[in-house]
C-alpha cells in the first residue's frame, strides 16, 4: 500500500480565494493535486459585499455533489424546479443538468466534490431543455 496522493486539510490553515463565481470564495482541499486532477473538492462560502447573480448553466462533469455545512442556498434545476438546501442537505447534480442559483444566505458554506477536477461550464439560455 502506498501513501502517494495522501492529503490532509485543516480549517486552521484555510485560505479562501475567488473562483468560478465572483460572489463566492473557495477553499481548495488539495484533492485535485492528490488525485492528479481526477477530483476537485472545496468548501465554498459567500464573499462579503459581493452582489449575487446567476445565469442558467451546466457543467461537463461525471459526478457533482454539494453538501450544505451552514446557511441555505436555493437552485432551480432542469426537470426538478426550485430546490432549497439547508444545513445538512445534500444534492447530487447529474452530469450536464441545467441549473441556476436563485439565492443564498450571507453565511452559506458548502462542500462541493466534482469529477473531473477540471470541468467546463457552459451558459445556457434557460434551465429548461
Amino acid at each position: 500500500m502506498s501513501a502517494t496522493g495522501f492529503v490532509a486539510s485543516h480549517a486552521r490553515d484555510a485560505r479562501f480565494e475567488r473562483g468560478l463565481r465572483s460572489f463566492f470564495e473557495y477553499r481548495d482541499l488539495g484533492i485535485r493535486q492528490a488525485t492528479g486532477g481526477e477530483v476537485v473538492a472545496h468548501v465554498i462560502r459567500a464573499a462579503a459585499g459581493q452582489e449575487f447573480s446567476s445565469q442558467p448553466h451546466r457543467h461537463a462533469t461525471r459526478f457533482q455533489l454539494v453538501y450544505i455545512l451552514k446557511g441555505w442556498i436555493e437552485f432551480e434545476y432542469e426537470g426538478q424546479g426550485r430546490v432549497r438546501l439547508e444545513a445538512g442537505s445534500c444534492v447530487y447534480q447529474p452530469p450536464s443538468i441545467r441549473h441556476r442559483e436563485l439565492g443564498h444566505s450571507e453565511d452559506i458554506e458548502m462542500l462541493e466534490i466534482v469529477m473531473p477536477g477540471d470541468f467546463a461550464t457552459e451558459l445556457v439560455p434557460s434551465v429548461d431543455a
